[in-house]
């Protein structure tokens, strides 16, 4: 990967605790700050990919394709009416995944592909599905680091152990120098103190740092992707919105 491109994987096996809002929010931050920006959905619902206003069943060319070599990633990759470019994902990424399991080389081919485009790109942030399978070992192995969003509810952490292992062995055998950012809070209520229990209960149990700020817990989250914007497209100076440009300015900066 071109040293001038930063690769970060957002993973947590749990679903809905807001890794795709996070791959939007922070790829539509980083382009406000004239950063070029490629977002990658590896998520065969292709929530990504719908959330910023592209129908993954009009999508000809996926990240599926990309990965079994029938297609090179400039071919699939589809910018957006806010200017963010996306590897996009339907369905059809699932037959894909299930080929790749007997294919030489499965981990290592999301970042074969993207060293062909890296040079383009200032940040490449990956959208992971939500299991610790081939697909997002391959983004782990294509990453300098990991983001994990988490929902600070006591259940939402459970499976966080599961995935400092994966972590490990992606560091120890495929890539040594992946680096784990730490972990965001999502869907974040700070008048509770069950919710800041929670944040403090992962920095004891796991000592993994905890980016902030905390994204607050809003509907306006769920309504952006509706009309396939990200929240800082439709409702630019909400919380949710500023508290995305935070968490960008700490990864730039950092």
């Amino acid at each position: 990967m071109s040293p001038v491109t930063t690769t970060i994987s957002v993973v947590n096996q749990k679903g809905g605790v807001g890794k795709t809002t996070t791959v939007a929010s922070l790829g539509a931050a980083l382009l406000e700050r004239d950063l070029r920006v490629l977002l990658v959905d590896l998520d065969a619902q292709g929530g990504l990919t719908f959330s910023l206003g592209i129908d993954p069943e009009d999508v000809d060319v996926t990240v599926g394709e990309v990965l079994l070599g029938k297609a090179k990633p400039a071919d699939a990759i589809v910018v957006t009416e806010d200017g963010l470019h996306v590897l996009p994902s339907n369905i059809t990424v699932t037959q894909a995944e299930e080929s790749l399991v007997s294919r030489t080389g499965r981990e290592q081919r999301l970042r074969v592909a993207l060293d062909k485009v890296a040079d383009d790109y200032d940040w490449i942030l990956i959208d992971c599905p939500p299991t610790l399978g081939v697909l997002t070992v391959g983004a782990l192995s294509a990453s300098q680091g990991v983001l994990i969003p988490l929902q600070a509810e006591t259940l939402s952490h459970r499976g966080v152990g599961q995935l400092l292992d994966t972590i490990h062995d992606v560091r120890q055998f495929i890539n040594t120098e992946l680096e784990i950012i730490g972990v965001l809070p999502t869907m974040f209520d700070g008048r509770t103190n069950h919710a800041r229990a929670v944040i403090s209960s992962i920095e004891e149990t796991h000592g993994l740092p905890v980016v902030n700020p905390p994204i607050p817990k809003s509907i306006r989250f769920a309504e952006a992707p509706a009309i396939g914007r990200s929240i800082l497209a439709t409702h630019h100076s909400h919380k949710g919105a500023e508290a995305y440009r935070e968490v960008a300015r700490f990864l730039v900066e950092r």
